[in-house]
């Protein structure tokens, strides 16, 4: 008998890997032939190795290029015309436009994932306008669009780049509660508080305002540490000299980047995550913190925006305050360090009952089994 093929494509290997193999493992399951299309990296080979058909194909990040994108249309085509993918489920910007239009010539039922707005509703610029037209162009062909969070969802449907029947939310990709448990750590034993910043490296995250506000709760029995990766093409990146400068005075930690981040959290008191917005914010480095953060209970300061407000309840597993100010997350820190250990402790328990209760992996999981369930039937 013919298997059925899903076919998953995102900007990133790694992306892949860290965030969809639950998906892809339940999938499987299912009986479907799975097919990943990724640019090459070193999470590659690692799909291959736990038996998934992997597809290269070279995807710049970077920004609009016409000549590139228009390469990468004719990339889609070629690639999903060999592949002959049944449906396929699409992340990410370059994927969610450009191999759309691929799979509407084609005729391919696509899911498209809007995880996060990037940059493209965060200003008013030529390029943010040219990405809202190419979503508006290209979500046509998607037989469904699953957004993170409402705000989100509401702004596409009022911008017109997507009409509202074909929508549906997602609890972000969802969480694996058992491998993200609580671990024993924190820095209970050493009578130091550790804040933990967990993010790409960019202005976008919060990363200005989590390092003055450091200045401003600065004492020896507070450390503020940051664990992620640099990320040289993106216009707000923060530079590797810059944070040796605040290293060297003092003010920060800088932890490098770790495929064990459970292990760094678990050393955490808090989880600090000041960012401008978010789609439902994901650990491992490349998008976000809270979901890990609160599975493996610990307590969360982040900010008052889509996509990190639906994470915290305010005060009672974690704290909101202010998006782009300093003042305001100083404060919340402050509250959390005035807090005593087991207060912590227990936001760190209501943090976890939330995941469990609204989050787990298996809600996301079983809401994509019956869509394409019901695209193919």
């Amino acid at each position: 008998m013919h298997k059925k093929t899903v076919a998953i494509v995102i900007n990133t290997s790694w992306n892949i890997f860290n965030f969809r193999l639950g998906l892809l493992r339940a999938l499987q399951e299912e009986g479907y032939r799975i097919v990943c299309i990724a640019p090459k990296d070193e999470y590659a080979s690692r799909l291959q190795a736990l038996g998934f058909e992997y597809h290269n194909i070279k995807i710049n990040n970077k920004g609009v290029n016409p000549v590139e994108d228009a390469k990468l249309v004719v990339d889609f085509y070629r690639l999903y015309k060999q592949i002959a993918p049944d449906v396929i489920l699409q992340y990410t910007i370059k994927p969610n436009i450009y191999g759309s239009w691929a799979a509407g010539m084609l005729g391919i039922p696509v899911i498209s994932n809007i995880s996060g707005l990037g940059t493209v509703f965060l200003n008013d610029s030529l390029s943010s306008k040219i990405a809202r037209l190419l979503y508006r162009l290209a979500l046509p062909f998607a037989k469904k669009v699953f957004f993170q969070n409402a705000h989100d969802r509401q702004l596409f449907i009022s911008s017109k780049l997507v009409v509202e029947a074909k929508t549906d939310l997602l609890p972000g990709s969802g969480i694996d509660t058992q491998k993200f448990k609580p671990l024993t750590g924190g820095s209970q034993h050493t009578n130091v508080l550790r804040f933990l910043f967990i993010a790409r490296l960019v202005k976008d995250k919060g990363l200005l305002e989590y390092v003055h506000a450091a200045k401003k709760i600065a004492q020896p029995s507070v450390e503020c540490t940051i664990l992620g990766a640099y990320y040289p093409g993106n216009p707000t990146a923060i530079t590797g000299e810059q944070m040796e400068v605040w290293e060297e005075e003092g003010i920060v930690k800088y932890l490098g980047v770790s495929d064990d981040v459970q292990s760094v959290i678990a050393k955490a008191d808090c989880v600090v995550l000041p960012s401008y917005r978010e789609g439902l914010s994901r650990v491992l480095l490349e998008a976000g913190v809270l979901l890990e953060a609160a599975s493996m209970a610990k307590p969360i300061i982040t900010t008052d925006v889509a996509g990190c407000r639906e994470v915290v309840d305010d005060g009672v597993n974690g704290y909101l305050c202010e998006v782009k100010d300093a003042d305001s997350l100083a404060e919340q820190m402050k509250k959390m360090i005035h807090l005593s250990e087991e207060a912590r402790k227990e936001m760190g328990r209501r943090g976890r009952e939330k995941v469990m209760r609204e989050f787990d992996e298996s809600v996301v999981i079983e809401k994509y089994l019956e869509t394409i369930a019901t695209i193919l039937n």
